[in-house]
């Protein structure tokens, strides 16, 4: 179970994913050997999935944004399958979620731009397996963005 020592680590490798471990201890109170003990405990059963840069989208030619809404023709095992495995497989797609009720997801997408968005729309998106239904929503702003849990 995580007690409030675990919770202090991970909130603090929420703010700043390369804090050493050195001052990750002293941060949560702990000396340097059992911080690193509880930090590979968690790594292990994996609390922490892994650690990751937060890339500025318009930084790197990705400012456009959009939200699809997505509805399947059907749900057997086999369309699901094939559709999350080419969600996964298509890098733009940068988040997807599975949802109870309608849509079946909701794919979260970066593009250059407007035609860039388009071209991905009717290339890819519009490919998947199994699609019945696309919506797409544009994001005006990223307000919160993918911060990190409230524990």
């Amino acid at each position: 179970m995580i007690d409030r020592i675990d919770r202090s680590i991970l909130r603090a490798l929420q703010s700043d994913g390369r804090m050493t471990a050195t001052a990750l201890a002293a941060e949560v109170g702990l000396t340097v050997a059992p911080c690193h003990r509880r930090l590979k405990d968690l790594e292990s059963s994996g609390v922490i999935r892994g650690y990751r840069a937060e890339v500025d989208p318009a930084q790197v030619g990705l400012g456009f944004g959009a939200m699809v809404f997505t509805t399947l023709r059907e749900t057997s095992q086999e369309t699901i399958r094939a559709f999350e495995d080419a969600v996964v497989a298509q890098p733009q797609i940068v988040e997807a979620y599975r949802l109870f009720g309608d849509p079946d997801y909701l794919l979260r997408c970066v593009a250059a731009d407007l035609p860039a968005y388009q071209r991905l729309y009717d290339e890819h998106l519009a490919a998947l397996p199994g699609v019945a239904k696309l919506t797409s929503t544009i994001v005006m702003r990223d307000l919160k963005g993918s911060g990190g849990l409230p524990v």
